[in-house]
């Protein structure tokens, strides 16, 4: 297999909650290897920033401010992102929250509105651009972002667990729908990455501790999981379907944490 295979030249790409962590990277990555790229999340000023980043070094970028709760506004982000740049067919569903809490003090708020954005806004925005795709007679490629949380368990985090569970086994079920049709679903699950927004428990007791239980004895960075990005939106995974590609170094192939 050549190089060229995991091309994303000239493709158009989606990044939902792009302006921040695991999206801005995934953003950057897919310009830097050719693709057009669009960020939408809800906070305008971040996203702006990767935009900027990216049209500086010389690519193509659209940034939106966008509340994936929201269908009518999501359907109109993926309106004028065909107007200004064309029809997605990399959609990279990045964007979630967490809200911790140990289960007996976990309110009713922080359990569903994990799930809202983790849960609905990414199957809201899968949804739509394989109607978009199937309407414009495209192949296309939807990568959701999972964790490895999505298979093992951590206290405090029902929640958050269980929608990263959902996203994986969803992500079977949306790829045998669309495998006909030359759109491949799949999942990323990451194990433990370093970024802005997971660095303060990174570096908490807590978190120096897990590190040094990981087998690997580091967290992973954000260029680790460039590869494999590459690899599932490029059509060098062109038989790659309805799969979970978990990144972790070893981490979740433990019997035990």
């Amino acid at each position: 297999m050549s190089s060229s295979a995991f091309s994303v030249a000239e493709r158009v790409a989606l990044v939902t909650g792009g302006g921040t962590g695991l999206g801005a990277r995934f953003a950057a990555v897919l310009a830097q290897n050719g693709a057009k790229v669009a960020v939408i999340g809800r906070r305008i000023d971040p996203l702006q920033e990767v935009a900027q980043g990216i049209e500086g070094s010389g690519g193509r970028a659209l940034a939106l401010s966008v509340d994936l709760a929201d269908r009518a506004a999501v359907e109109i982000a993926f309106d004028r992102i065909e107007e200004q740049i064309g029809v997605v067919d990399i959609l990279v569903n990045s964007a979630g929250i967490q809200a911790m809490a140990p289960v007996t003090e976990m309110t009713d708020e922080q359990f569903t509105s994990v799930l809202d954005i983790n849960v609905n806004g990414l199957f809201r925005a899968a949804q739509i651009c394989a109607q978009r795709l199937l309407r414009a007679g495209k192949p296309g490629s939807i990568i959701n972002i999972a964790s490895i949380l999505g298979a093992i368990a951590r206290p405090g985090s029902a929640n958050y667990c269980a929608s990263k569970a959902a996203v994986i086994h969803m992500t079977r079920s949306i790829a045998l729908d669309l495998i006909k049709d030359g759109i491949r679903v799949n999942c990323l699950a990451p194990g433990y990455i370093e970024t802005d927004l997971t660095r303060w428990w990174l570096e908490t007791p807590e978190g120096q501790a897990a590190q040094e239980r990981l087998p690997i004895g580091r967290f992973g960075t954000l260029e680790e999981l460039d590869g494999p990005l590459l690899f599932l939106a490029s059509d060098a995974s062109r038989y790659v379907s309805g799969t979970t590609l978990t990144v972790d170094a070893a981490h979740s192939a433990r019997i035990m944490e």
